[in-house]
């Protein structure tokens, strides 16, 4: 597909990209700043235009990092949607909004992102996955129209609002009609239908027509969640076949992942929903293909939102935010899925685009190297409202950083409980620069140096040279973990635990 016949099907001009900035709505109004977080699932940070991958088409996503900030270093502490939307919810980091692993989001929290701005007068709209519990539990939201993927088909629970749609919409037709399973890799079967019965261009389109038909008083906060590219792998067929010939890049392994996971071998077709695999070449490409696919057609359905929030006049008075839960390993290390300590799986995408309204004194087009976390997304909101980032919350605004001031962490804790295989239980450490590893259920550690070695292949642990510099990042994680009790640090050093912990001790989602 060329870029015309690209911005053709996303309802965009070629002037819309032609520089940063040069298109511009009419007039803000003088009313509140809008609020509108984008985001999708499962999409690894490294798979954005902007952010190096040439390989990729995201013009609609590289087009809010040249008019605003890439944050190349945002993470996911937990990575795995549950916790990481607990993290979005509230503003906390996994500790304190006690989600350690996959579980449910609790009830209610006393802070929580759609309450607080609609206590301060704003309409809140979510389109999309919330992956809350119960499903119709909107913790504040004022109006949802919910996309919840496979899960509204699961135990023959209540049916989502994408999929009432579109058994209407198109009677008679097979709901999942490529047969994939929701945490299915493989790729080659592409939606067969019309793209306007696909659950991305559903949830665009539920925003365009918020956006086409609000006309209240009060701004507005809308969360707008894709479900893809988390898999089901199952983009239009134009969109697999855009990367038919692109020089996709393959799995990287390391010796130390190659002893790990190499001698777990067969083909997806036998190991459909696999999160361990060395698979074929061949096989590996073919889910890259289709994982690139699904990212651009999100990417394209972002450019109609965008399109019509510049219909309505209100792009420049509007913060936009787009990040996702967490990536996706993709092959990498053998590895498929997400809940991995590895980049692929912990680092995120993260941009800002800030409206004129702001009057922010920021550069646009920035890219930034300070360590970002989902727990930032809510106070980063907040503060663009003029709104109280209440104390309670360990995040902090993005904003701080582009308006120059000093003081951000220099550290970041990433973990998640036992999932997938029996010792996959982790907490992890990273400045930037190097990442430590510790295996809560086995005492295995990894360090990495991500400078020099990006793709994680040289675990520095066994490095005899290194020892002194795993001696310092142990203690840096002894000092994180001490707080927590004797489960975590026993005798001043890190402990091997019995069980894996997924919530924090004394915490009770069901009652908070």
């Amino acid at each position: 597909m060329n870029r015309r016949d690209f911005l053709k099907s996303a309802g965009l001009s070629a002037a819309a990209f032609a520089a940063p900035g040069l298109l511009r709505a009419a007039a803000p109004s003088a009313r509140k700043l809008n609020i509108l977080l984008l985001m999708d699932d499962q999409h690894r940070g490294d798979y954005l235009g902007a952010a190096g991958a040439s390989w990729l088409q995201t013009p609609c996503l590289d087009r809010l990092a040249a008019q605003g900030a890439l944050f190349r270093k945002g993470y996911t502490s937990v990575p795995s949607c549950l916790p990481a939307r607990a993290g979005l919810l509230t503003g906390m980091s996994p500790w304190s909004h006690g989600l350690l692993g996959y579980a449910a989001v609790a009830k209610r929290y006393e802070h929580e992102k759609p309450r607080m701005f609609a206590k301060a007068g704003y309409r809140t709209h979510a389109v999309g996955k919330n992956h809350f519990s119960p499903m119709r539990n909107a913790h504040g939201y004022q109006s949802v129209e919910l996309e919840e993927g496979f899960h509204s088909m699961d135990g023959g629970g209540e049916k989502c609002d994408y999929q009432l749609w579109f058994e209407k919409t198109a009677p008679g037709k097979k709901f999942n009609p490529t047969d994939l399973h929701y945490n299915d890799s493989r790729g080659g079967r592409v939606w067969p239908y019309d793209e306007s019965l696909h659950a991305t261009h559903w949830t665009a389109q539920r925003a365009v027509e918020f956006l086409k038909t609000y006309r209240g008083d009060k701004p507005w906060m809308m969360k707008v969640s894709f479900q893809r590219p988390h898999s089901p792998f199952d983009p239009p067929k134009r969109w697999a076949d855009a990367y038919a010939d692109a020089k996709l890049p393959a799995a990287s392994a390391g010796a130390w992942a190659d002893k790990k996971y190499g001698s777990i071998k067969g083909t997806m077709e036998k190991r459909t929903t696999a999160s361990m695999g060395n698979f074929s070449p061949e096989e590996v490409r073919k889910a890259r293909q289709a994982y690139c696919g699904a990212i651009s057609f999100v990417d394209e359905q972002v450019g109609r939102v965008i399109a019509a929030l510049e219909a309505r006049g209100e792009l420049e008075n509007t913060l936009i935010l787009f990040t996702s839960d967490h990536g996706e390993q993709l092959g990498d290390s053998h590895l498929w899925r997400k809940c991995r300590p590895y980049e692929p799986s912990v680092h995120v995408p993260m941009i800002v685009r800030w409206p004129d309204a702001m009057k922010l004194d920021a550069r646009r087009g920035q890219v930034r190297d300070e360590l970002v976390e989902l727990r930032d997304v809510l106070p980063t909101l907040l503060d663009a409202a003029g709104l109280a980032i209440p104390a309670a919350m360990d995040g902090a605004s993005m904003l701080n950083i582009l308006r120059g001031r000093g003081g951000w962490r220099t550290q970041l804790d990433l973990e998640h409980s036992q999932i997938y295989d029996s010792k996959n239980a982790w907490n992890a450490l990273t400045d930037g620069h190097h990442k430590y590893i510790y295996f809560t259920l086995s005492g295995e550690q990894q360090l990495f140096d991500l400078d020099k070695d990006p793709a994680e292949l040289n675990n520095l642990a066994g490095d005899a040279g290194s020892a002194a510099l795993l001696g310092q990042w142990r203690k840096r994680m002894v000092a994180h973990l001490k707080p927590r009790g004797e489960h975590w640090v026993k005798d001043g050093d890190l402990a091997v635990q019995k069980k894996p912990i997924v919530i924090r001790p004394g915490f009770d989602p069901r009652n908070t």
